[in-house]
């Protein structure tokens, strides 16, 4: 005992000491960056000076991980992904490096508020939906497990869109997050790239025989990288996110003697270039808009491509050994051009036999795919790629010439085959086909989806290798979405299992498992689910004006608006239950809030049109005290990372409804999970490894057709709407209301799921759905049974870490190890 408490004296000294350390820096920064004593310094002055010194710590970390990189010749990844949903990085920051309790009391002693502060922070406008929040995650996970791993993207200088709801409506601002600048970026000009557009490239035969290429006017942009310092969670590493920045090339500012036509000409290419980072989608409804996507998709490659090979040859490594210490992953088909891009530098710069060229991109290159829609699966027209990228063009086809040749040798006199494989086919250039053909690995983001990949959207590619294709289920980052998000949650954790590995080691959540019978454990949990719940509760007070009842139950679906994932569904229930309280005097209720947050996309009518019902419903529904409280409806503006770490604790119901085979993976069913929510979802997605994880049923709803079900109705197309309607009173009774006036006018909905045979089935799967609400409610009742279950899901949470996902990728596609950082 006298040994232990001496050794808490001791840190206790310690801390102490690192405090007074990090005061004066605060105070030096504060002075540098703004000449003003501390307590004059406005809230983001605050933030911008807490970052600032924190980036002190990062630094040296920083340059000593690359530095051990380059040393050492490691072999490092490249993970390139049109999004990187980063999130607010402050909060995550000090939690990897271990100060924030010591950067909270600093702040106390000069009467700031740490919590206060992380509030100035923007969130970060680099992504959308899931597809950039895995991006964050995983590369959270690379650091904080040593992996020599860094991301690669764009700094566009708009995020998606700030929603706002007006009048019910969703109406798209420009999210200028980049209006106070980005603290935690360093612009690298020094390291500029040049990529090339448009101009005229063939191949010139020489006396001798050989073919030159010649690239004649081609327009050049300047690429220049903003770099972000990616923090391993209490260990030395720091990778690199690298964001590029398109700029006008280094001669712009030579006006000389110009022409009006030649200073119009300038003034178009300014345009141009800085409309390339601008927005991270472009309008996808128009020529133009299709257009400038293929654009940034290729800047981005070309930018992130030519840095690596640049940065491994500088290290002195052989080109001949590229394959084996660089590994580049394609985050989706965005990113595809990475095979013919690195040919282009291999063969053109390297000047390496095709061959050989070829053999090192193979090796180079994995692809993930995320979706088993063929419609949602790029591909360009080939009167817009070949202009616009005239020598890559010249590679893809001769990438799919020789292919083919492989192709016919393998399936002689087989044309289907050779369609069904092409990457070039029907004047049309197949981006998935081109990362699958150009790469050595092909991964699904869960069991189901990457069966379904080999069974349907992937099969013939699949057929023809069948070794390429593995599983990698998705996993979130439990630093962030667990122990930053729910920090009561997490001390009692580390209470109950007397150790704090987890945080390292998120499988060791399974320690929970004994402590799911233990009542006093679970009145914890409830009373900190309680918490959450109130903490949600005065968000939506400030934010929507409405009081609801944390008491009720809190049933949850946030995520991007899209038929497919069924948020008509959950709405035309809520339609029904208060229609069964308006006029069925025998049916009752348990006190429910249904929350709903997301974003539909600028162009997309049916799911403005969702959110526009789901919002009217509301204004109905929460202001007719006849049905005292029973039902809540609210919708959350502007959904994101930010306000998903105040959601995602505080739910008891994760709705998570998609049709199933539609969604790839889902990573908010696993943030729920992991804080303690109930699943009720389809067989869909990783929805059927939670119920698995979590001992089946009984911890977990699940309802409606499953996915065979489902591909077979599109197989056979003996689906029929209009039967639904015709047979179901349920159905009949709600989709009537769309149009009479109930909540207003909903015809465009009434016509989407009647004449265009409602695609995604949420007539067919209505009664199933209900039936599972009731279930939902009876369950809710019995509190230990409901709070077992709660347990039971965070218990077997673990497995759903990102941590375990890059532990996949690091072993069995990237060859990569872990790297101790001095």
């Amino acid at each position: 005992m006298a040994r232990e408490n001496k050794e808490q004296k001791q840190k206790n000294r310690e801390f102490e000491q690192f405090k007074e350390n990090l005061k004066l820096r605060f105070v030096n920064t504060a002075h540098v960056m703004w000449g003003r004593d501390i307590k004059e310094l406005t809230e983001n002055e605050v933030y911008q000076t807490v970052a600032a010194t924190a980036k002190q710590y990062i630094t040296d970390n920083w340059i000593k991980t690359n530095k051990t990189y380059a040393e050492r010749q490691e072999k490092q990844v490249y993970y390139f992904s049109i999004e990187f949903l980063l999130g607010r990085l402050l909060k995550s920051n000090l939690m990897n490096l271990g100060i924030e309790e010591a950067v909270k009391e600093v702040l106390e002693d000069f009467h700031l508020s740490l919590s206060e502060t992380f509030e100035e922070e923007p969130d970060v406008g680099l992504g959308n939906g899931g597809l950039g929040r895995l991006a964050a995650c995983f590369i959270d996970s690379m650091a904080a497990h040593r992996l020599p791993g860094h991301g690669c993207s764009i700094r566009y200088q708009y995020g998606l869109f700030e929603q706002k709801i007006v009048d019910g409506n969703q109406v798209e601002i420009p999210d200028n997050w980049l209006k106070n600048g980005f603290a935690w970026e360093y612009r690298k000009p020094d390291k500029a790239i040049d990529v090339k557009f448009n101009g005229n490239a063939y191949m010139k035969k020489m006396e001798d025989g050989s073919l030159k290429l010649v690239y004649e006017n081609p327009m050049t942009v300047m690429a220049v990288p903003y770099d972000v310092p990616i923090v391993g969670y209490h260990n030395n590493t720091v990778n690199t996110l690298r964001l590029w920045n398109a700029e006008v090339n280094r001669d712009f500012s030579d006006y000389g003697m110009l022409t009006q036509e030649q200073l119009r000409q300038k003034q178009e290419y300014r345009n141009f270039v800085e409309s390339i980072t601008q927005f991270l989608y472009p309008d996808d409804s128009t020529y133009d808009g299709r257009r400038m996507r293929l654009i940034q998709e290729y800047f981005l490659v070309s930018a992130g491509v030519q840095s690596i090979v640049r940065h491994y040859k500088k290290t002195g490594m052989d080109i001949h050994e590229f394959g084996q210490k660089i590994a580049i992953h394609i985050n989706d088909t965005h990113p595809a051009l990475c095979v013919a891009e690195l040919m282009r530098i291999l063969v053109d710069e390297e000047d390496l036999e095709w061959n050989e060229a070829w053999a090192i991109t193979k090796n180079t290159i994995a692809y993930t795919n995320h979706t088993i829609m063929p419609e949602a699966l790029e591909k360009w027209p080939v009167d817009m790629f070949k202009p616009l990228l005239p020598r890559i063009y010249m590679i893809v086809d001769e990438i799919n010439r020789r292919w083919l040749i492989d192709v016919r040798d393998r399936y002689p006199n087989n044309e289907d085959k050779v369609h069904a494989l092409s990457i070039i086919q029907d004047n049309m250039v197949h981006m998935a086909r081109l990362a699958i053909v150009g790469g050595h690995s092909v991964n699904g983001v869960a069991k189901i989806h990457t069966q379904i990949l080999k069974d349907t959207t992937l099969h013939d590619f699949y057929e023809y290798n069948p070794r390429m294709f593995n599983n990698k289920t998705n996993g979130i980052t439990h630093r962030r979405w667990l122990m930053g998000a729910n920090p009561e949650l997490a001390d009692l954790i580390d209470a109950t299992i007397g150790s704090r590995r987890w945080h390292r080691h998120p499988e060791q959540l399974d320690l929970l498992n004994d402590a799911v019978e233990d009542k006093p454990f679970l009145e914890k949990l409830n009373a900190i689910k309680h918490l959450r719940k109130e903490a949600l509760a005065a968000y939506v007070k400030k934010h929507n004006g409405l009081e609801v009842d944390p008491d009720s139950i809190f049933d949850i679906q946030v995520k991007r608006i899209h038929s497919y994932k069924r948020q008509l569904m959950n709405i035309m229930h809520i339609m029904y239950q208060y229609h069964k309280l308006k006029t069925d005097p025998s049916f009752d209720m348990l006190p429910t809030t249904y929350f709903f947050g997301g974003k539909a996309a600028p162009g997309y009518y049916i799911a403005k049109e969702t959110i526009r019902l789901i919002n009217a419903v509301a204004e109905k529904i929460n202001n007719d005290a006849s049905i005292h409280g029973k039902i809540k409806v609210v919708f959350i503006e502007n959904f994101g990372v930010s306000i998903g770490e105040i959601v995602y604790p505080a739910a008891d119901v994760s709705e998570q409804i998609s049709t199933a085979s539609k969604e790839a993976s889902g990573t908010g069913n696993m943030k729920f999970m992991m804080n303690g929510a109930i699943t009720l979802g389809t067989l869909d997605g990783a929805n059927v490894e939670i119920r698995d994880a979590v001992g089946g049923d009984a911890n977990c709803v699940i309802f409606g057709l499953k996915a065979d079900e489902v591909l077979n109705y599109y197989a056979t197309g003996t689906y029929s709407a209009w039967n639904e309607y015709n047979t179901n009173e349920n159905v009949r009774t709600v989709m009537n209301q769309f149009t009479d006036g109930t909540y207003g006018n909903f015809q465009s909905l009434y016509d989407y799921l009647l004449k265009d045979n409602d695609e995604f089935f949420i007539l067919k799967d209505f009664n199933a759905y209900a039936d599972a609400h009731v279930e939902i409610m009876n369950r809710y009742q019995k509190r230990f049974q409901w709070l077992r279950s709660s347990a039971m899901n965070i218990a077997n949470s673990g497995g759903f870490s990102s941590d375990r996902t890059i532990d996949e990728y690091a072993k069995e596609i990237w060859q990569i190890k872990p790297v101790m950082i001095p």
